[in-house]
């Protein structure tokens, strides 16, 4: 099983709490000493996980230019997750899930993960062709939401969109050219917001199999917002109708 490098405290840190199993070693900058470094050994050492100091200029050569903070870990694989209708019988309430169509940017996937986790989405769902898998660059911008949110690739998205219909879950476009707005959706149903990738939008045929199309109102000189953002807006905007409470 081919081995493969994540970075970040957050990353690092989920990884170990959610599957600690697959983390064959972590390695920290000797030159950190402090408190956040202190506790990610504690926490390997409490999983029996080596952890062990290097040189920064170690962990620079195995991962090049990324922000790392220091941290890095060697870890396998984990298992790929459920598929679409796995996902689907795991949800009790009504369903609340993102489809992404063409977002192929890896800091933009993990901003969505992110806010996924943050709102108390089901799961995220995208094509197969098109867009992009979860990464190191995907795990460290989620800050761990790449390990507790289900992530679904699928080999049609017209089909899976067809799929959810089947189970009642209404799918809603964001469109800028739409008419209702945002908050003019019931969001109490069982939902899926629909996003397209910033600039290339949603592909025709994934709009034509939404059941209908909605506008976040925007002002001011942009013309459109970043997917990762869109998306957090919608969710919101669904926990807010739905009466949910975080804590």
């Amino acid at each position: 099983m081919t081995e493969q490098w994540i970075y970040g405290f957050h990353a690092v840190r989920a990884r170990l709490k959610l599957d600690a199993g697959s983390v064959l070693e972590v390695l920290v900058d000797e030159g950190r000493r402090d408190a956040r470094a202190r506790e990610l050994q504690n926490q390997c050492e409490m999983r029996g996980v080596p952890c062990r100091p290097v040189a920064g200029q170690r962990i620079d050569g195995l991962l090049g230019q990324t922000r790392h903070q220091g941290v890095a870990a060697r870890v396998l694989p984990r298992p790929k997750g459920a598929g679409l209708d796995e996902l689907l019988d795991g949800i009790s309430g009504p369903a609340l899930l993102v489809v992404l169509d063409g977002v192929t940017d890896p800091h933009n996937l993990g901003a969505v993960l992110r806010s996924a986790d943050a709102f108390g989405a089901h799961g995220v769902i995208a094509p197969k062709d098109r867009a992009v898998g979860i990464n190191a660059t995907v795990e460290k911008v989620a800050c761990g939401a790449a390990e507790s949110v289900p992530y679904v690739m699928v080999t049609n998205l017209s089909r899976a969109l067809e799929a959810l219909a089947e189970r009642g879950i209404w799918t809603v476009a964001a469109d800028a050219g739409a008419g209702k707005r945002l908050d003019q959706v019931d969001a109490r149903v069982p939902l899926a917001w629909v996003l397209g990738a910033e600039g290339a939008g949603l592909r025709r045929l994934t709009r034509e199999h939404c059941d209908e199309t909605a506008r976040i109102p925007i002002g001011g000189t942009v013309e459109s917002l970043n997917v990762s953002v869109s998306a957090a807006l919608c969710l919101y905007e669904t926990q807010r109708q739905r009466g949910w409470h975080a804590g």
